[in-house]
């Protein structure tokens, strides 16, 4: 009796905190508090109502923690080392490449770029990095947001079809219920149909040319001391070191966040060697203190917060108690990923994944099962239905001045016929 009432109390405070950070912007709070409140006080009412286990419960508090550390140092190399790329302006050897005065020659190129893009690096950076790029070249506030809600669709795309493209797919490669080879495998046709179609339509609506505004030297006026041989330097080093991981993982065993250490390593030798001799002032803009001091923590804290609290849950059982109940209520598996993508649009994916980590075992769905797979797919694409479904249309909303309206009206029902079709594409492959 005792542990039912901890359990629902459990629960609850899940369920309270989980609409604080869904309603994060009608609240004027962070979401992270929350989601850090969340995971604390679950864990602890955990640990208060089974006073006589507590060897093993800090048996499954160590376990779990193990596993998200994992995640957490992952995502923590990997932004540091696109915050270095970032202040070395390496991103301006992709964007220059953008030399078309043809609307929908722009549309497709943009959005090509941001797929593959997202796919080394992650959809969060791509969006920022694609929209500061057109908001440079498009006078038209009307082309930028369409161009903006294609962004979205483009990155969240991408993003899902690598192991390192986005969070969930991390979180998924992490926990051993996905391989690299075969996500990549799988998924890049779904992908890259759930970007095409709404591209085919929106590009219907882009007629004529625009207005090519040159770019200035933005690295001689913005960036005093940095040559141009450094910048490619950290180019090559930057990607080399993300795309090097899933390799490191093959060759090693040893887990990913292991290989995204020793890339930030390199790259933080590398920035030494270029640096070291220059003045105090220039060194210090560049250097890797500079970039973690830029880096997103309050991001990582949220997803610490959230995978502790479902963690909790899974913990309780009340995850397993909710799948045998899915199970029950809707027997084909593909339909509730399906339904889970959708989701996906108004929750939040990580922990939509994360329950699903904890409600199906790798018992029942070992690596690389089409459970697995499909979730990968759903959650990561799911998101684009709804701009405020994924951190990348969140980032672009507040940059290019998209409301949630607009997005809704112009481009969700295309974002939704995108993810139907690469769904179908899918299950039919």
């Amino acid at each position: 009796m005792e542990n039912i009432f901890t359990n629902s109390l459990i629960v609850l405070i899940f369920i309270i905190c989980y609409a604080c950070i869904a309603f994060e912007e009608s609240l004027k709070m962070s979401k992270t508090a929350f989601a850090l409140l969340a995971g604390i006080v679950c864990w602890t009412l955990y640990f208060v109502g089974n006073p006589a286990h507590t060897e093993e419960n800090m048996g499954h508090f160590s376990h779990h923690f193990s596993k998200i550390s994992e995640i957490l140092f992952f995502l923590l190399g990997a932004m540091t080392i696109v915050e270095i790329m970032d202040s070395h302006h390496s991103f301006r050897i992709i964007t220059r490449l953008i030399t078309t005065h043809n609307k929908v020659r722009l549309l497709w190129i943009a959005s090509f770029l941001c797929f593959f893009m997202s796919s080394v690096l992650d959809n969060l950076t791509t969006s920022i990095v694609m929209i500061s790029l057109l908001r440079k070249i498009l006078k038209s506030k009307e082309d930028l947001k369409f161009y903006g809600g294609m962004v979205v669709i483009a990155a969240n795309a991408g993003g899902a079809w690598t192991p390192i493209g986005d969070v969930t797919t991390t979180m998924l490669w992490i926990g051993n219920q996905i391989s690299s080879g075969t996500i990549m495998q799988s998924l890049f046709i779904p992908s890259v149909v759930s970007m095409v179609v709404p591209l085919g339509i929106i590009s219907i609506k882009m007629k004529g040319d625009f207005e090519f505004v040159p770019e200035k030297s933005e690295i001689e006026e913005k960036a005093p001391g940095l040559e141009k041989h450094e910048t490619n330097k950290i180019f090559i080093l930057g990607v080399g070191s993300l795309v090097f991981v899933p390799i490191f993982k093959t060759l090693t065993g040893m887990p990913p966040f292991m290989g995204i250490l020793l890339g930030l390593a390199s790259m933080w030798i590398l920035v030494e060697i270029l640096h070291n001799k220059k003045e105090e002032h220039v060194a210090k803009h560049y250097s890797i203190k500079s970039a973690l001091e830029k880096t997103d923590v309050p991001s990582v804290l949220f997803f610490l917060g959230i995978l502790l609290a479902i963690s909790c849950l899974e913990t309780t059982g009340m995850l397993h108690t909710a799948s045998e109940f899915l199970s029950k209520a809707i027997p084909d598996n593909n339909m509730v990923i399906f339904l889970i993508g959708l989701l996906s649009a108004i929750i939040d994916n990580v922990p939509l994944v994360a329950a699903c980590q904890g409600m199906y075992s790798l018992d029942n769905y070992p690596l690389d099962d089409n459970l697995w797979i499909f979730l990968a797919y759903a959650a990561g694409t799911g998101g684009s239905i709804l701009i405020i479904g994924s951190a990348a249309g969140v980032a672009v909303m507040g940059m290019a001045k998209i409301d949630f309206m607009w997005y809704f009206k112009k481009i969700s029902i295309w974002a939704f016929i995108g993810y139907v079709a690469g769904a179908l594409a899918y299950l039919y492959i």
